[in-house]
């Protein structure tokens, strides 16, 4: 009897799917919004069987969770938040994987006249001296610490019934810009992901200032010794591998890549 039922067991347990491992990483809104996580993560679960479950925020909050110990390991783009993620010892090491752009979209008459700007930083002082709406993302995400240091060095405090803070991810805010028909701060990725633009447009970019750069950091182990950091290191190295450059590198909306992989071997 004995022996039967070790047999049926083992042939229940040959007969089931495989259980994938599974790994859990605070990603960007921005990031998701844009699609890529779609192609990247079956791949990723096909080559390395990881399952990643992918905990969407802006990148405060991603960063946020990694301080905490909830997450295996984050994908975000705030260059100065993140250096001092890591100086306070709550991320292993830092490694870049790819990067787009940030972009001005705003009502395609352009009443604010940012399209003749002479960079980012004069596009936004046209947009607060004409008081045309401005929808901010307003959540300490990534996008909206591009803002702020933008209109800092703006010379420009943004209050009134013109700025609008949403507090809610890139793809509300662009719903909110495109019912408003109003200026926003997007990512290049997610502006082309999106649907509903209405009478919006794509009016300024390409100022050096608006470099929108990804990088992955597993969460330190020292610090949280019950963080998957074995699994992170193999999503690393898939990140940084030949087929998610020409995965990353091939990804496109209408005829436009969304983002460069540039990840170091």
């Amino acid at each position: 009897m004995k022996r039967i039922w070790t047999f049926l067991m083992a042939a229940m347990l040959s007969a089931s799917p495989s259980y994938a491992e599974v790994l859990r990483m605070a990603v960007t809104t921005s990031f998701y919004n844009s699609g890529l996580s779609g192609i990247l993560l079956p791949e990723i679960k096909s080559d390395t069987g990881l399952e990643v479950e992918l905990v969407v925020v802006g990148t405060g909050q991603a960063l946020r969770l990694g301080e905490a110990g909830d997450v295996d390991a984050i994908l975000v783009h705030a260059r100065a938040a993140e250096d001092a993620f890591l100086a306070a010892g709550f991320g292993s090491h830092r490694r870049e994987i790819m990067y787009n752009d940030f972009v001005f979209i705003g009502p395609s008459a352009d009443p604010a006249g940012i399209g003749t700007a002479d960079n980012a930083v004069q596009a936004l002082q046209r947009i607060a001296q004409s008081n045309a709406v401005f929808v901010s993302r307003g959540d300490d995400s990534g996008t909206h610490k591009k803002e702020m240091s933008l209109w800092m060095a703006a010379g420009v405090a943004p209050s009134g019934a013109w700025y609008r803070a949403v507090g809610a991810g890139m793809g509300a805010a662009l719903n909110v810009a495109s019912g408003m028909n109003a200026y926003v701060l997007s990512d290049r990725a997610s502006w082309l992901n999106f649907g509903n633009k209405g009478g919006l447009a794509l009016l300024y970019a390409g100022d050096p200032a608006l470099f929108n750069q990804y990088a992955f950091i597993p969460v330190n182990p020292g610090r949280w010794p019950h963080v998957r950091y074995d699994l992170a290191m193999r999503l690393e190295a898939w990140l940084t591998s030949e087929k998610a450059e020409a995965l990353i590198n091939a990804y496109s909306l209408n005829g436009e890549n969304l983002f460069t992989f540039n990840a170091v071997r």
